[in-house]
């Protein structure tokens, strides 16, 4: 049963404050991907994902991103310094326990047990509150993500929330192609005007109009086809490097990418491929945790991963849509050494590379390239990839990446062959 808590009357309304406002305001610090790492790729201090910094956030976002309402923000500035920072310690301990309630975090020491304590930190000795580490929860990931798609298709304007079509017919419920006589195993959606056309032609005009079997003619529609994906993410260093963070805007994309497959595609697949000295395949469910990973990108490695993943998907259409910023500058051997050259385009490297996009062509497999640089090296690669997959290259920016990998997802319209 539904119970109400009452408390004293303040004079402020912590309640009305919205969680998801407030996420909405923490999603740069919550989905931090290492920009703000030092120069050898190690944390900084203070920036990992514990209690503290978690609070510090939160402050930031009431204080200076306008999340408390300004009749509450006069109300704490008539308060005497000492009264204020008290007022705003409680709101900050009272939105952290609400986040803790409503399933947006979990705490990941197992001193702070739920049940023991009102609210993590307070009434233990042992651990200061900083050093308890916190982690998002799916309900944290999926708000997110409907977030972040819900921001990029605002900036795009009305878009046609379709499926994927192909060059196919078959008999379904809407109608966009000719009509055709009508066959076993077929969806009668039938077309009324065609079937007594072809019984007038058949028998002449008269009353009654006998209808044959053989006059039944029923609408066609475009044959819409599922599609598996493999969204190859770049994370290799130079994605945080000169003085841009390209992975965190990435790691958004991915995840509004993610909400809108499965809220609008449900028969489509994504899986999500990190590459970088090597290749591995990450659960979405993992993506906002995930950081910048070692130093070099073995776009090879991630290739055969991809293709590895796609062959257990049982789908008509197979692609691979790859953001990256960098050149290839790593393989993996036979013994599985790894080769690294971060010098310029490697011949031996780059001609590896190329054979497995070769092997993608040949197993039916488009590649997409969504590439954060314009170097003319990277260019030509990228033309060159493009040119053997036949698919698709975009030279696009942080800012933009989202904006072009929804629409060429949304948009992979083939018109209808008659």
């Amino acid at each position: 049963m539904k119970s109400v808590k009452y408390s004293k009357y303040t004079g402020f309304d912590w309640g009305s404050l919205s969680l998801e406002d407030l996420l909405n305001k923490l999603s740069d610090y919550l989905l931090q991907s290492g920009f703000s790492n030092d120069r050898y790729g190690y944390p900084q201090a203070g920036q990992d994902h514990n209690l503290q910094e978690l609070r510090d956030a939160i402050l930031d976002a009431l204080l200076n991103q306008g999340l408390l309402p300004d009749e509450m923000m006069g109300k704490l500035m008539e308060l005497p310094p000492e009264e204020q920072d008290a007022k705003l310690s409680e709101l900050v301990d009272a939105l952290v326990q609400k986040l803790l309630q409503e399933g947006y975090i979990s705490f990941t020491d197992e001193s702070f047990p739920e049940q023991e304590a009102e609210f993590p930190g307070q009434g233990f000795e042992d651990s200061e509150p900083g050093q308890v580490r916190f982690e998002l929860t799916n309900k944290s990931i999926d708000f997110l993500g409907f977030k972040a798609l819900k921001d990029l298709l605002g900036s795009l304007g009305k878009s046609h929330m379709g499926r994927h079509d192909t060059r196919d017919l078959s008999s379904g419920i809407e109608s966009s192609g000719a009509s055709k006589s009508y066959e076993f195993g077929d969806t009668l959606n039938l077309d009324v005007s065609a079937t007594l056309l072809s019984a007038v032609q058949r028998e002449g005009l008269g009353v009654p109009l006998n209808v044959d079997y053989r006059d039944l003619m029923i609408h066609q529609t475009e044959y819409l086809s599922s599609c598996a994906t493999v969204l190859m993410l770049d994370c290799s260093h130079s994605m945080i490097l000169y003085g841009e963070d390209r992975f965190t805007p990435a790691k958004r994309v991915a995840m509004a990418l993610s909400h809108l497959i499965r809220t609008q595609y449900p028969g489509d697949t994504l899986n999500l491929v990190l590459f970088h000295d090597s290749a591995e395949e990450v659960p979405l469910s993992q993506l906002a945790r995930v950081q910048v990973g070692p130093y070099y990108t073995n776009t090879r490695e991630g290739l055969r991963l991809a293709q590895r993943v796609l062959a257990r998907q049982p789908k008509d259409m197979k692609q691979i849509v790859m953001i990256t910023d960098g050149k290839p500058s790593a393989l993996t051997r036979e013994d599985g050494r790894i080769y690294k050259n971060a010098f310029g385009l490697d011949p031996h490297v780059v001609g590896e590379t190329l054979k497995e996009v070769a092997n993608c062509r040949k197993s039916g497999i488009l590649i997409n390239t969504f590439m954060l640089a314009r170097d003319h090296d990277l260019v030509s690669f990228v033309k060159k990839v493009t040119e053997i997959c036949r698919g698709k290259a975009y030279f696009t920016t942080p800012f933009t990446l989202g904006q072009y990998l929804l629409m060429d997802y949304m948009q992979k319209k083939v018109r209808t062959v008659h």
